[in-house]
């Protein structure tokens, strides 16, 4: 599933317009991109939490020299699935 095939499924859940489902669905993504990026936990219950987890320094190998080069230190988004996540994927059904 991507985005818009998201988009007309709340679209056809909810009664909302595709125009204003895709609005809805774009703010929420925006949202959780945001508050992550400032270093904020995104915690949904039952579905999972998004979070930036730092990654450190680290030497690394250039495939095609074989020289060693120094890797910055980065943030990264993760997400941690919630335990309702999980049964349902275990099970196959909500």
């Amino acid at each position: 599933m991507n985005k818009l095939e998201l988009i007309d499924v709340i679209a056809a859940n909810t009664g909302l317009t595709k125009k204003a489902a895709g609005v809805v669905v774009s703010e929420v993504f925006n949202e959780i991109m945001e508050q992550v990026a400032k270093g904020e936990e995104v915690q949904i219950l039952g579905f999972g939490t998004f979070e930036q987890r730092k990654r450190n320094e680290r030497w690394a190998k250039n495939p095609s020299t074989g020289e060693k080069v120094l890797v910055p230190e980065r943030c990264i988004p993760a997400f941690r699935v919630g335990q309702k996540f999980k049964n349902v994927v275990k099970n196959g059904s909500v």
